[in-house]
């Protein structure tokens, strides 16, 4: 059983590792349900598994499941789904701790084992929000470390939340870095290019606290002296796109266009005629451990990165010569555009989408976690 409030065909990371997941455990002969909620827009498109159990869920404005009221919406529910469910040898958790509760406690009373998934770190993300009670904290930090105690395996999206999981609760056999990708069927090197005048820049996916993506908006407006023509398009949502689009129109940076996210196979065309992706992490936050997907989305259609940041993302680009991995100021950055503009030390596409197929796809990621959960399967 794979409890999830995310799951394709809802445009996620999340819900398309979910997806992985699924496929891989199907693939190695296991049989699989999804528990999951329904997701706005998707009742038409076709199921890719076979057996998918969606619960209606409060969505925000935007349509995310996102706040506790959103997250209790589906995980009291999903106590009862599991408890009543036939045939149950174990259940794998997704984010958020909320979720993670709700499984280990119907795990308790079946008397099953369960996994949890361990895409990043919440208790830590919290230090990057203000604003954020300091009982919330301690709430979020007391349960993912009871959760990631309790599960049988924890499945570790990096080596940074790996580290950060045994830091947190010490040696554990079952927590295992099976990593993060991309599906490299959507995102590709052949392909449609968006019909899009100028060179630009593209960031795609969230942009949120610890992104800290107004780097980019600082980086542009010194590039703008030396390559007047050159632009840049956020495809985005999440808290802080609103600020960042202000912050644009108040310095008169025509260039820059925020649309809003598309499905994967239309972002593509514009991620392959981009001059490079923008990823950052920022740095003092506490989630420097972190890794954003859209540096694999970027990396399989064969278009190199520039990674801001101190932490472990940065240390990919470097070690995997993904693109140019800079400090996060402004100045670094711009000089980063520059080189991406005028070619300098740019890796070729086939490069790109070599190591994306080896290191960085979702089908590789899903076999790694079958192969971590054999003590629950």
């Amino acid at each position: 059983m794979v409890a999830t409030r995310l799951f394709a065909p809802e445009p996620t990371p999340a819900a398309f590792r979910n997806e992985a997941l699924a496929h891989a455990l199907e693939r190695a002969g296991y049989r699989v349900r999804v528990m999951t909620t329904t997701a706005p827009g998707t009742e038409d498109q076709p199921l890719q598994l076979r057996d998918v159990s969606r619960w209606p869920v409060k969505r925000d404005r935007q349509g995310h499941v996102k706040g506790y009221v959103s997250y209790l919406s589906f995980d009291l529910p999903l106590v009862l789904r599991l408890l009543f469910q036939r045939d149950l040898a174990g259940v794998i958790s997704e984010p958020p701790p909320t979720t993670g509760l709700a499984v280990m406690l119907a795990s308790a009373l079946r008397g099953v084992p369960f996994a949890y998934y361990a895409a990043d770190v919440w208790a830590d993300a919290t230090e990057t929000v203000g604003g954020v009670p300091w009982i919330v904290r301690t709430g979020l930090r007391w349960a993912e470390k009871l959760i990631w105690r309790r599960a049988k395996v924890v499945l570790a999206t990096s080596q940074g939340v790996h580290d950060r999981v045994i830091e947190l609760i010490g040696p554990r056999p079952g927590v295992t870095v099976v990593g993060n990708g991309i599906n490299v069927r959507d995102f590709t090197v052949e392909g449609t290019v968006a019909d899009e005048p100028g060179p630009y820049f593209i960031y795609t996916g969230t942009v949120s606290e610890w992104h800290g993506a107004g780097i980019f908006l600082d980086a542009y407006e010194q590039l703008l002296a030396t390559h007047p023509n050159a632009r840049m398009l956020f495809f985005s949502e999440g808290a802080h796109r609103d600020a960042l689009e202000s912050r644009a129109r108040e310095r008169g940076l025509e260039g820059v266009e925020f649309r809003h996210r598309l499905p994967a196979a239309e972002v593509a065309a514009y991620i392959r005629g981009a001059v490079a992706a923008l990823s950052s992490v920022a740095p003092g936050q506490g989630y420097d451990f972190a890794v954003a997907t859209k540096m694999f989305a970027a990396t399989a259609c064969g278009t190199p990165v520039i990674q801001s940041g101190a932490g472990y993302g940065n240390r990919l680009v470097e070690e995997n010569g993904l693109g140019w991995s800079v400090p996060y100021t402004a100045e670094a950055v711009a000089a980063a555009m520059t080189a991406a503009l005028e070619g300098d030390d740019r890796p070729s596409r086939a490069h790109l989408r070599a190591w994306t197929e080896q290191d960085a796809s979702l089908d590789s990621a899903g076999d790694r976690a079958v192969r971590a959960l054999a003590p629950l399967l």
